[in-house]
């Protein structure tokens, strides 16, 4: 059973693309974060970030306590919690 092999299940990112991705040259979690999509969907990165380190540190060599983790960003505008969760209008 062969198939995709999914890092980022909110995204459907998979190994193959994070693979790609540093083997091109890309080694920043930060710059990976942002063109693959890992850790913006609804889990925050708590599923595909741990796994996105770990072939970080397997490609580049490194271990993974030293890479740094990517930085958390808050909305860039206030927004209600009612919006968030649902219960109010936009």
């Amino acid at each position: 059973m062969g198939g995709k092999k999914i890092v980022c299940r909110c995204n459907d990112v998979t190994v193959e693309e994070v693979e790609a991705l540093i083997d091109s040259g890309v080694t920043d979690i930060e710059e990976i974060k942002r063109l693959l999509r890992i850790g913006m969907g609804p889990c925050q990165g708590r599923t595909c970030i741990p796994i996105v380190l770990s072939i970080l540190a397997r490609k580049t060599g490194k271990r993974q306590e030293e890479i740094p983790l990517p930085k958390a960003r808050v909305p860039t505008r206030p927004v209600r919690v009612e919006v968030i969760v649902g219960g109010a209008d936009e």
